[in-house]
């Protein structure tokens, strides 16, 4: 089955009870069961819900994966992939990861005696200098947030194959590219983290993670870790997030087909250094990308000349259509700037070590018309002496 018909009737069954196309909305909080144990397949919604468990069926096979799992948020699906760690433990990360994951890591989990590396990945040969017995998890974002940065999946599970622990994980955070362009599996990682509140849900009216697996020890652990620490979702959620998947295909085409046309009418603008995005033959890794990603995405940064940061928010300000926000990935265009946004739990002297400038700006590309975004684009760089 080809992944525009998976999105609209993989994991999903007609209702037995009334014939609902629609899978219906399980508002309930426990289930009748004939005799203790004796029940229909669920017991309590935070062990499993009917909408949620469609939904994950869904995302599961949308990954080519066996399992999912569906947490309140993205963060709430990193932190059970942390509880799978022990003290003493390792996590590889490529140095310019999502400034909400560093915080977690750095401020949260770092007091319980867990180490937490930043390396640059996009050069893959890295990894074999840091690949210890104690490294568990080497954490990818491919591309990164927010510079799009490239990382070669197949290359790094062949040097963790080589070098590491047969217990190192490789987690991959496909928010950004979404099962329609990448598919990190097949790829050779371990798990498929997302942001299902960004492209999966893609309308900016839900907050969701997922976890996917093909093993079923890993399932059998992350099933466990949810089921007693309770950060799931509740159905109603779950009935958006399949309602938003259905169109994914055909979103993320237009997110695609927007991105080539600002990336071009970009490319024009004096004010601008460098931009950041996969598609440009001169990115970092652009060949990488070509081998992984089907297209390259709707994601763009790019950082201002003089790394005017005086500029930088003179454009984040005077946009009408792209508006000022967090989060990414709805049909609706969003701007931002990391340093003072999404970034800002990052030491200022890391960000700069990592190219996250003063002027860097960020934009997520809606589906809207796109002679009216470059217009919008126009009007917020002519603000620019």
């Amino acid at each position: 089955m080809k992944i525009a018909t998976k999105v609209i009737h993989s994991g999903l069954a007609i209702d037995p009870s009334t014939g609902a196309i629609i899978t219906p909305i399980y508002q309930t909080s426990t289930y009748v069961q004939k005799k203790p144990g004796d029940n229909m397949g669920f017991e309590y919604s935070r062990t499993s819900n009917p909408t949620r468990t469609a939904l994950e069926n869904n995302i599961a096979a949308l990954e080519n994966g066996k399992h999912c799992i569906c947490y309140s948020s993205g963060m709430g699906a990193a932190d059970a992939i942390i509880k799978l760690l022990s003290p003493g433990d390792t996590v590889i990360c490529n140095q310019d990861i999502y400034g909400g994951t560093y915080r977690m890591f750095e401020q949260v989990f770092s007091k319980f005696n867990l180490n937490f590396k930043y390396i640059d990945l996009t050069e893959s040969g890295n990894l074999k200098e840091v690949l210890t017995n104690d490294v568990k998890l080497i954490w990818l974002e491919t591309p990164s947030n927010p510079l799009m940065s490239i990382i070669d999946i197949q290359k790094i599970r062949k040097y963790v194959n080589q070098y590491g622990s047969k217990n190192t994980l490789i987690i991959v955070d496909n928010t950004f590219a979404t099962p329609i362009i990448q598919n990190p599996l097949d790829l050779g990682a371990d798990i498929v983290l997302h942001s299902a509140t960004k492209y999966l849900g893609g309308h900016s009216d839900l907050i969701m993670g997922a976890l996917i697996m093909k093993r079923t020890s890993i399932y059998n652990k992350l099933f466990l870790i949810t089921k007693s620490c309770g950060a799931v979702p509740g159905p109603m959620d779950c009935f958006l997030a399949l309602r938003g998947i259905k169109t994914l295909n055909i979103r993320m085409l237009q997110h695609c087909q927007n991105a080539i046309k600002i990336n071009q009418f970009l490319s024009t603008i004096k004010h601008i250094d460098t931009i950041y995005w996969p598609g440009r033959k001169n990115h970092l890794n652009h060949n990488v990308a070509k081998k992984q990603m089907k297209y390259f995405g709707g994601m763009m940064s790019f950082t201002l000349k003089h790394d005017s940061f005086k500029n930088a928010i003179k454009i984040i300000t005077n946009t009408k259509l792209f508006k000022l926000a967090e989060s990414l990935g709805g049909v609706e265009s969003l701007i931002s700037h990391p340093a003072s946004m999404t970034h800002a739990s990052i030491p200022k002297e890391e960000r700069l070590k990592n190219n996250l400038s003063e002027s860097l700006i960020r934009i997520s590309i809606g589906i809207e018309d796109v002679d009216d975004l470059i217009n919008d684009l126009k009007y917020a760089f002519s603000k620019i002496n």
